[in-house]
């Protein structure tokens, strides 16, 4: 007997050597509509796996993650099915499930336009209308290549040779007439994908990499119920509002230039001014909390790196000056990380465990080689500024010390409206990496990670394990956030590293007079700021917290009469370091505040003979709220106590 765990709880106990499919059928709910996969141990498995004795069968449906993206994966089969209905010539390269929906790249004479989208459309609905049984079958890695080639599909050929030399069985999926190279799990037929939509058409270099061809992708998302994509539709409309890379560049955050490059923003002044603003905030918090200030190179010789490990384990991701492989003439790297750097300060004299802790802290500007397809806005670029410190300790203070890092984090977050909408992820090492991304024994790796547990789960964390996502030399706390889109990032890292010290031979002497290796904890306060602006644009949609607003105050007279006391209320605006700007403009009043309003502006400030006469301003918010009249002491006092705070709005 097998059991079978149903969405409510309930257990069924079913007959071993059954399928999947019937099984669900056979209890009469209907859930082999619904149902995108199941877990057989805890494992994805398609639905028509043969049940073994002894398992949990547990059924997903769209609910589960696993689950949508599983659906996903079967509208982007539909979708490639009806490219190649339309376009017999089209190639096919890869289509996933991704964060809200899927993707598949197909290399094609042009990209196509929104009307050609819009016939796909059309036949991947008669494609779902016919039901078409959707069969997984497995060839030898021989006649998979032989298939593919005869197919004329040298995209998956490629892929396919990747996993012939393993000697497995290489799986396919078929429905209909349309046949592909695929791992599932699918959905049974392809029926349920009814309710989607196709976004867009981009350009995508295949596997990321600009010296490969641009193909076409095509974006789309899709539901079990039209309810549910009219909702998804209406939330992408609204998230394209907020969008950074489109809100920040009109609001006049930043800009980019082709010329200059791509991953490379421009932060124009107001963009420049906010994370000025951050900047000084987190070093003079951190230096109040017992942090050191640095300074360091931007850039350094190989050798540096080749000590640290990051030639060996991370050469792809840093820009080289110099030919990196003639080891007879000098080449420096742009420093992707501070780390190697930091650890000379520890260095430069001998070090006892009354050091410690070392709290190594510094604005740093890094540079990193990111894929031309990732680069987006100032979430995704190649040149960036971080909040980066490096802790030396002993190990009797990693716990202390991490807890104090993870407090800095939530305090910094939560300030700027970040943390409510953060997720932790425990980032682990995979010992089976067929890159070999690891250095380390299995020993030191496992009690790095055990050590992070406890801390973690001592603290109360709920997170969750990424395998095969640790940084080469420890596991971390990565704290992650969705952009509007979905899509997400690491904000912020925690790390623990117990070998870098033995690499650069960073010793202290202990209580006992013996040398000993510290513990390092790399970590950042607030992150990438660049990214951090990003989120908080999207976050506050533009209308940030009087606090960080780059322009706080705008005062507005409705006469050059009135301009000398605009000029008298700016003065004391400004000796109480309020940013603040007269529109002096010869226009109408209620111009000025639209567009003050459109620049979201939290305060302006009207003035007319009433406050010229009595030494007022009347006060509006960019909401729209008359607060009426206040005396410039009442004013000041208001919007001191409000920045103090750091009110969000």
């Amino acid at each position: 007997m097998v059991k079978l765990t149903l969405k409510d709880g309930s257990v069924r106990e079913v007959e071993a050597n059954i399928s999947a499919a019937e099984v669900i059928k056979g209890i009469g709910m209907g859930l082999y509509k619904a149902a995108c996969c199941v877990k057989i141990d805890g494992e994805v498995k398609d639905l028509r796996t043969q049940l073994d004795k002894d398992c949990t069968f547990e059924v997903c449906t769209f609910d589960d993650p696993d689950g949508k993206k599983t659906f996903w994966h079967t509208a982007s089969h539909v979708l490639a099915q009806a490219v190649k209905r339309l376009y017999p010539n089209a190639k096919l390269a890869i289509g996933p499930a991704i964060d809200g929906g899927f993707y598949y790249d197909f290399d094609l004479e042009h990209p196509f336009t929104p009307e050609e989208l819009t016939k796909i459309e059309a036949e991947m609905k008669k494609i779902a209308k016919e039901k078409l049984p959707i069969e997984q079958f497995y060839l030898s890695p021989d006649e998979a290549l032989a298939k593919l080639r005869d197919m004329d599909e040298p995209y998956k050929v490629e892929l396919c040779e990747e996993h012939a030399g393993k000697g497995e069985p290489i799986s396919f999926y078929q429905q209909g007439d349309f046949v592909d190279l695929c791992a599932g799990p699918h959905l049974m037929t392809t029926e349920p994908v009814k309710a989607f939509k196709l976004l867009s058409c981009t350009g995508a270099y295949w596997r990321g990499s600009e010296k490969n061809k641009m193909l076409s992708r095509v974006y789309g998302t899709a539901f079990p119920k039209a309810a549910q994509l009219d909702e998804e539709l209406q939330r992408r409309e609204d998230a394209a509002k907020r969008d950074h890379n489109k809100l920040g560049r009109e609001l006049e955050y930043f800009t980019t230039v082709d010329y200059v490059g791509q991953g490379l923003p421009i932060l124009l002044p107001k963009g420049a001014r906010v994370v000025q603003l951050l900047q000084r905030w987190v070093e003079d918090y951190e230096e109040a909390h017992g942090c050191i200030l640095t300074k360091t190179p931007l850039m350094a010789k190989r050798d540096l790196f080749k000590i640290s490990g990051h030639w060996d384990h991370y050469l792809d991701g840093m820009f080289v000056i110099g030919d990196a492989q003639d080891e007879t003439k000098e080449c420096f790297a742009m420093r992707p990380m501070t780390c190697p750097f930091q650890y000379q300060v520890f260095l430069n004299k001998q070090r006892s465990y009354r050091d410690l802790p070392m709290r190594l802290t510094e604005t740093s500007t890094l540079f990193r080689n990111e894929d031309s397809g990732e680069m987006h806005g100032l979430i995704r670029v190649r040149q960036f500024t971080i909040s980066e410190g490096h802790y030396i300790i002993t190990p009797e203070q990693l716990e202390e010390e991490f807890k104090g890092c993870l407090e800095f984090v939530k305090y910094f977050l939560g300030t700027v409206g970040l943390l409510d909408s953060c997720t932790y992820r425990f980032s682990q090492w995979d010992p089976a990496n067929p890159k070999n991304k690891y250095e380390g024994t299995a020993e030191q790796w496992d009690a790095a990670q055990g050590a992070m547990g406890r801390i973690l789960d001592k603290l109360g964390l709920d997170y969750t394990i990424g395998i095969d996502e640790a940084a080469f030399y420890g596991p971390k706390l990565d704290i992650q956030y969705k952009n509007v889109y979905g899509k997400e990032d690491t904000l912020v890292t925690i790390q623990i590293d117990m070998m870098q010290a033995a690499k650069f031979g960073m010793e202290y002497i202990d209580k006992d007079g013996q040398k000993k290796m510290p513990y390092i904890i790399h970590r950042t306060s607030l992150g990438c700021f660049e990214r951090t602006l990003a989120y908080m644009i999207e976050h506050f949609a533009g209308a940030m917290p009087l606090w960080i607003a780059p322009e706080q105050v705008k005062i507005i007279p409705i006469a050059d009469r009135h301009l000398d006391w605009a000029y008298e209320v700016k003065a004391a605006l400004r000796a109480k370091g309020i940013r603040c700007e007269i529109d002096d403009r010869n226009e109408k009043v209620g111009k000025k505040i639209r567009e003050a309003t459109l620049d979201k502006i939290p305060y302006m400030l009207t003035i007319g003979d009433n406050e010229v006469e009595a030494k007022t301003v009347s006060v509006r918010t960019r909401k729209g709220e008359d607060q009426g009249v206040m005396s410039l002491d009442d004013l000041l006092a208001k919007l001191g106590k409000e920045i103090e705070d750091k009110v969000k709005e």
